[in-house]
């Protein structure tokens, strides 16, 4: 063979080895030669296989092997070519049936990812169809979950790069679950581009690994969180294993237990001594169990009870331990809880205030409370045993024993019984019965009786009847005061004119005094029952406590006698008061009476003043004394003393400690009506043979006194005659017609008016030829500030002194008006004619 047969052979062979349509049996899409040679490396060697292939294909080579062949031996040469061809057939027929039979996808793209080879398996998992991408049916089926695209996009990127990849995506069904797919990509060598794509359906794979690994949670789920402890270290006591829970216990996590290099007795509060790493006793063993104290990261420890098992491996290899850790903090605390309890509830029982007797089904005392004990006067141990009836009075047993041989029978407990205890003195409760079961060791049953002292409770539903009576009796005195103390009113007015014709000497002189003090202590009467019903009229100025003891210093001097030392502390920079001083100087007096009564045999009478301030509010006896300050007068003997059960009493009306007749007992319900209508309070302290306190609070006056003139009372001598006009309205006739007299009497010029429009009428438009107006404040039709109202939109600078037996405080609830001047009833000529004298002349 000379060079350029050989230069043709090469030619062919190169010719062969660049064919780019299909080889073989690949041109209806079967595998051939070039199949073996893309990947699966199962037929000859592939230069061979290809040249030998390719000249069986191509005529020009098929030529040029005649012409060989008739050189070299024609006959022989073309024998073996053809034996060749047909080997390469039927191997790549075997490549194409396995490839077919297999159950994952297989798909083989050339360089311009053209589908080569796919198997039946690809079409029936993509549904890929002739004509269509392979890839992009294939990649269609993940396009329902994003992330399984974005992953498929990756891998088909590294594909193209030049690497292999493998991905497990989900492909979406909708409702149905999802079905799951192992896609893996493989280039192949030698042929740029190409790629061989197998895909598998590992559905069951996933459904069976996801059972796994939820029971697997649920596994780990439990030992985590399990109620108890579980831990395991090794042979030097460093822990290989911890769960939640026991290092939610020692405030860790099992992380910081496994992999901070933590050691068992690192945990241990008291590491037992001599022992080894892994061991929670002293002595080791393979199996331990006890209490022992564990200490947490943070410092502070624990109780716990463990139980462990020392494993060895065989041969002396490593060690390793299994161990459960149960917290006994909660048990402790049961049981703290538990003892507190009772001890709780005997404290409930022992310290009740109200006293509690078990009684057994004979109807004997079992147990009583000190309560119970204290009630009937007797200490519990002489309690128990006793019959319950013997301390019934003899008149109530036999309704007591049905009582409670009712509720001891099953009946349902009815309401409370009263009944009074024989216990040598007074004594009225309210009985509570309860059935009880299986008391005491015989496992009877009993009853639980409940004993609720009413003694003070009646005691002061007594005091309350008799407070409303007082407070109807205060009502009554406020509404017949306006009738009564014009009825007064008139007598001692008219005793007054007739005294100012019948002198001392005159035999009638005598009689008519007698009218007159005793219509004088008739309205003191009414002032005293208005006083402490609170309806008393005050006439409140602006006054210092200091100038009113020194003034009543000589009074109370004689009053107390000379047995008795009087003493009077007065505070520095005393604040000023706001009150009536007819009433305080009333008050004043009633105490020191009160005070001189409780000293028959002598002593020391004090009073002393100072200021005081309340910085929060004080709850005293029944009064709250709100913040802020006050002016305190504090009156303090050292007689003989209040006793206890009568402090309570000691304000109320006509309550006296005194003998008959010797006292109303209307002196402290006197000053607890005035000071509290003040706005005071008063309160008193007391101790048998100790002597008695009375604290009286006034409220500090804030600002300066206006100056006033003195009382008519300090002008006695000076001339009540005058002159000018009056308008006197006045529907009770004999009031009138005094205060019409004694006003012309002093030289006035008096109008008369029944009511008051009669008095408009009189007026006239204008008003003009009247300086002053005196009106009864209640009248029928039109009363005394409806009048006044009237009068002021005519004459705005008209004078209005009001007149009445109600309280002064009483008339903002008629009409509002401002009330300038008011004269109480009763009153007698010469205040009349003060009062017209002071408001006539602009005092």
């Amino acid at each position: 063979m000379d060079e350029t047969s050989f230069n043709d052979i090469g030619r062919a062979r190169s010719r062969a080895g660049s064919v780019g349509g299909p080889v073989g049996g690949f041109a209806d899409g079967g595998p051939g030669g070039t199949l073996a040679l893309f990947g699966l490396g199962l037929l000859l060697p592939a230069g061979l296989a290809l040249v030998a292939a390719g000249l069986l294909l191509d005529q020009e080579a098929v030529a040029w092997a005649g012409g060989l062949a008739a050189t070299v031996g024609a006959v022989g040469l073309a024998v073996r070519l053809i034996a060749m061809h047909r080997r390469v057939n039927r191997s790549g027929a075997l490549l194409t049936g396995a490839l077919e039979g297999l159950s994952a996808g297989q798909l083989v793209c050339d360089g311009g990812e053209q589908p080569a080879f796919v198997n039946a398996a690809f079409r029936e998992l993509t549904g890929w169809v002739e004509g269509a991408s392979a890839l992009d049916t294939l990649e269609r089926q993940f396009a329902g979950d994003p992330d399984s695209l974005a992953e498929f996009r990756h891998l088909h990127e590294r594909v193209r790069a030049g690497r292999s990849a493998t991905a497990e995506l989900m492909v979406p069904r909708g409702d149905r679950p999802p079905e799951w797919r192992r896609v893996r990509a493989m280039p192949i060598a030698g042929f740029p581009g190409a790629v061989h794509w197998r895909v598998e359906d590992i559905t069951a794979r996933r459904e069976l690994e996801m059972v796994m690994n939820r029971e697997q949670a649920k596994l780990v789920d439990f030992m985590d969180h399990a109620p108890v402890g579980f831990f395991s270290v090794d042979e030097d006591g460093r822990f290989v294993f911890a769960n939640a829970t026991l290092a939610g216990w020692l405030g860790a996590s099992p992380y910081e237990l496994m992999e901070g290099d933590r050691f068992l007795h690192d945990v241990l509060a008291h590491p037992p001594a001599g022992a080894a790493p892994y061991d929670l006793m002293e002595g080791g063993g393979t199996d331990q169990r006890g209490e022992v104290t564990m200490r947490r990261l943070d410092g502070s420890v624990f109780e716990a009870s463990v139980a462990q098992t020392v494993v060895r491996a065989e041969q002396g290899g490593a060690v390793h331990t299994r161990s459960v850790v149960r917290d006994l903090t909660p048990e402790h605390e049961w049981r703290k809880a538990l003892h507190i309890s009772e001890q709780r509830f005997q404290r409930f029982f022992e310290e009740a205030p109200i006293g509690i007797a078990q009684v057994n089904e004979s109807g004997h005392v079992v147990e009583c409370n000190e309560a119970f004990a204290t009630l009937i006067g007797c200490n519990s141990a002489a309690v128990a045993g006793r019959p319950m009836a013997d301390l019934i009075v003899p008149d109530e047993r036999a309704m007591v024993a049905e009582r409670l041989q009712a509720v001891l029978g099953g009946a349902d407990p009815a309401a409370p019984l009263e009944v009074r205890l024989s216990v040598g003195r007074e004594l009225m409760a309210q009985l509570y019965a309860r059935r009880l079961n299986a008391v005491g060791a015989e496992g009877g049953a009993g009853l639980i009786l409940h004993f609720i002292d009413l003694t003070e409770r009646k005691s002061l539903e007594a005091q309350f009847a008799q407070s409303q009576k007082m407070q109807a009796v205060g009502q009554l005195a406020g509404g017949v005061a306006h009738d009564f103390n014009n009825l007064l009113t008139a007598m001692i007015g008219f005793c007054d004119l007739l005294l100012l014709r019948h002198k001392p000497g005159d035999q009638s002189f005598s009689d008519i005094m007698q009218i007159k003090q005793n219509a004088n202590r008739a309205a003191n009467l009414v002032r005293q029952l208005l006083a402490f019903s609170r309806q008393q009229t005050l006439q409140p100025r602006i006054i210092s406590v200091t100038d009113v003891l020194a003034e009543l210093a000589s009074l109370m001097r004689r009053l107390i006698g000379e047995n008795i030392e009087l003493k009077m502390i007065h505070g520095r920079d005393l604040g000023l008061v706001k009150v009536d001083q007819n009433q305080l100087e009333q008050v004043i007096i009633n105490l020191v009476v009160n005070a001189r009564d409780a000293m028959p045999g002598g002593g020391r009478l004090t009073i002393v003043t100072s200021n005081h301030k309340v910085e929060r509010a004080e709850r005293r006896e029944h009064e709250t004394v709100p913040p802020g300050d006050y002016v305190l007068v504090e009156v303090i003997d050292t007689g003989t003393g209040i006793p206890k059960e009568n402090l309570q009493r000691i304000f109320e009306p006509f309550f006296s400690t005194k003998e008959v007749g010797a006292g109303t007992g209307l002196g402290l319900s006197t000053v607890y009506g005035i000071v509290r209508q003040t706005g005071g309070f008063v309160f008193v302290d007391s101790e048998p043979g100790e002597g008695a306190k009375f604290t009286i609070l006034l409220p500090r006056h804030q600002g300066q006194p206006k100056p006033v003139e003195a009382e008519p009372r300090e002008r006695r001598g000076s001339d009540l005659t005058g002159s000018g006009t009056i308008m006197l309205v006045e529907d009770e006739d004999a009031v009138r017609v005094f205060s019409a007299r004694a006003l012309r009497n002093k030289g006035y010029h008096v109008l008369e008016a029944r009511n008051g429009e009669a008095a408009l009428q009189q007026l006239g438009p204008d008003g003009d030829g009247v300086d002053l107006l005196i009106t009864d404040v209640v009248m029928p039709q039109m009363d005394g500030p409806t009048l006044a109202r009237h009068v002021r939109e005519k004459r705005p600078d008209m004078k209005v002194i009001f007149i009445s037996g109600y309280a002064e405080d009483r008339l903002g609830e008629i009409d509002g008006v401002e009330v300038a001047h008011f004269l109480p009833k009763p009153f007698s000529l010469k205040q009349l004619a003060s009062k017209v004298k002071e408001v006539m002349r602009g005092a």
